[in-house]
């Protein structure tokens, strides 16, 4: 049950989305929401000069300014709040910003994050260097939030039989029936036995929805794309799927279909655990 939801924000366009996202959703679930920002330690340090003759390094100017920064964020995330009829505050922490929000997280059922950083060098090769960070780190599921990601639409769930799937489906029942919305079960078909099996168990799983549901699945292309193919046809406002699939294992941070849908998808992803 979800119950508390911390949002974690840097300002960026990501994250900017991430805060809607994340607020309009305790809103409908009616559950507790709280933000965090963090400084990061690294962008008011003086880097290394290597003995060059330079003159004086501006950290107390640039730590103003980032204090600054991260306040004004912290306003305009509980002006936010307010508006949409949640009392909530964003804290403002130091250090580096995926062990402070993976550190704030164990105490929330779902943590929201922007896919992309604020910083374009930030970048990591699959998603924001900080989202990837924290998605490895973290132990809690997680809602990945692309720029101009919708903030309500249909859902759709990505199930392979795996136990994160099978958690995904659990999620998926709550959401859809708390926040009213149709789900679309997706099941690769490529062994048609196994489909077959797939959709008979995800059937039972979600046998507690309330809302009406379409069972979808492609024996062409890779998973990946049609999930996300899926999502833009039906006009979704998320995915979910287990944040590791049956072959976790090979994989460096996530499994290898969920890393290609969060970096991929036009819309905000569920990455349970």
């Amino acid at each position: 049950m979800t119950e508390t939801i911390l949002v974690a924000t840097d300002g960026s366009a990501d994250g900017n989305s991430a805060e809607r996202l994340g607020i309009n959703l305790a809103a409908r679930l009616r559950c507790r929401v709280a933000g965090i920002t963090v400084i990061e330690d690294a962008n008011i340090r003086p880097p290394d000069s290597q003995g060059l003759s330079l003159p004086q390094f501006p950290e107390a100017n640039l730590a103003a300014y980032h204090r600054a920064r991260a306040d004004a964020i912290a306003a305009r995330f509980g002006e936010r709040a307010r508006a949409e009829g949640v009392d909530a505050g964003c804290e403002i922490a130091q250090g580096r910003a995926d062990d402070r929000v993976v550190e704030k997280a164990q105490n929330f059922d779902l943590l929201a994050i922007g896919r992309d950083g604020r910083l374009a060098e930030s970048k990591g090769v699959l998603i924001g260097a900080n989202a990837e960070s924290i998605i490895r780190k973290t132990s809690k599921s997680t809602v990945v939030v692309p720029f101009g990601t919708p903030v309500s639409g249909p859902i759709v769930l990505g199930f392979d039989g795996s136990p994160g799937s099978r958690i995904a489906a659990s999620m998926t029942v709550e959401l859809a029936n708390s926040l009213g919305e149709p789900v679309h079960v997706f099941v690769d078909s490529k062994d048609k036995g196994r489909a077959v099996a797939r959709f008979e168990e995800v059937r039972q799983l979600l046998g507690g929805l309330s809302q009406p549901m379409r069972e979808i699945s492609s024996t062409l292309g890779r998973p990946d794309v049609k999930l996300v193919d899926t999502a833009r046809e039906v006009r979704a406002g998320f995915i979910v799927m287990g944040a590791f699939g049956r072959n976790r294992i090979t994989e460096f941070f996530l499994g290898s279909n969920a890393a290609a849908v969060v970096r991929t998808a036009p819309v905000a992803v569920l990455l349970a655990r």
